[in-house]
């Protein structure tokens, strides 16, 4: 078994080392085996695991690995721990337990294991993160999830994923981003890198304008980083103090009533200036037309 664990990966090797694995388990088909051990289960005494980070199965990928397995079998065990007398739950590896119910299998081998909800829940992020290609909202879930549940500082959470405490800190804030943003993301439609690049943006209506101008194929991850460079470099307004809560009101108006960023800059008790934020030409002539009307 050293060399079965030690393929696993240093990481989630480290999280399934439990007490109790020598406990012997007898199974609903007649076989005996040993938590830690692998054996062949009955595919419909599996249910999925409710901490799994993955929520999306692409429908094609899932045929295309059932195939596989018609042709090959199940070449990576599945890993489960025992519910009850012949229920098991996932804690690794859902996608090849769907593949194989597609497939048509009535056994598939696992790999059973202890463990407690939060160690499933440690387990299901490192196996997932490790060996499957989840997207960038996946793994900020996932991360939050360990913070919410298990109580994970994000210095611990860093180190129990073998990752920088910034990287980790950028997965996270993607979750600050509108939820049409995060959609993109999550279905690829918008890269890593303007991802990165609107995250920086503080202000949600210059994100959602920032994130348009992208989808048009307007907007470079260069483009927008320079325009956040640009705007981090502006000199700041000639009255350093907050605005009073009237002149927020009106703010708040301007900028709803343009759809974008509309700042109001006081200078002295009754002078100041007021700037509107455009980000593209198009924009520009749609906050022209409005001003002409």
């Amino acid at each position: 078994m050293t060399a079965k664990r030690n393929a696993l990966g240093r990481g989630l090797s480290a999280l399934l080392d439990q007490p109790a694995e020598n406990q012997p388990i007898t199974e609903s088909h007649g076989l005996t085996a040993f938590a830690g051990s692998i054996t062949s289960i009955p595919v419909e005494n599996i249910e999925p695991n409710p901490f799994q980070p993955r929520n999306h199965f692409e429908e094609s990928a899932l045929n295309e690995l059932a195939e596989s397995i018609k042709q090959h079998g199940v070449i990576q065990p599945v890993t489960v721990r025992k519910l009850n007398y012949d229920r098991y739950q996932i804690i690794s590896g859902e996608r090849r337990w769907r593949a194989s119910k597609l497939a048509g299998l009535d056994y598939i081998p696992a790999y059973i294991r202890v463990a407690n909800d939060e160690s499933m829940l440690e387990m299901a992020i490192v196996e997932n993160i490790q060996r499957e290609d989840l997207n960038p909202i996946e793994v900020a879930i996932s991360y939050q999830r360990l913070i919410d549940e298990v109580k994970l500082s994000i210095e611990q959470l860093a180190s129990k994923m073998g990752k920088d405490r910034s990287t980790v800190s950028n997965f996270l804030r993607l979750l600050k981003l509108p939820p049409i943003i995060q959609a993109a993301i999550r279905d690829k439609k918008l890269t890593m890198g303007h991802a990165r690049a609107i995250v920086n943006v503080n202000d949600a209506a210059m994100q959602l304008k920032i994130f348009h101008e992208i989808m048009k194929g307007k907007f470079s991850v260069r483009d927008v980083e320079e325009l956040v460079r640009t705007r981090k470099g502006k000199s700041p307004s000639v009255s350093s103090q907050p605005l009073s809560p009237e002149y927020k009101r009106i703010s708040d108006r301007l900028s709803s009533l343009f759809e974008t960023k509309v700042e109001i800059h006081p200078q002295t008790s009754d002078r100041g200036s007021i700037s509107i934020s455009y980000f593209s030409i198009d924009d520009l002539n749609r906050i022209l037309d409005m001003l002409d009307t």
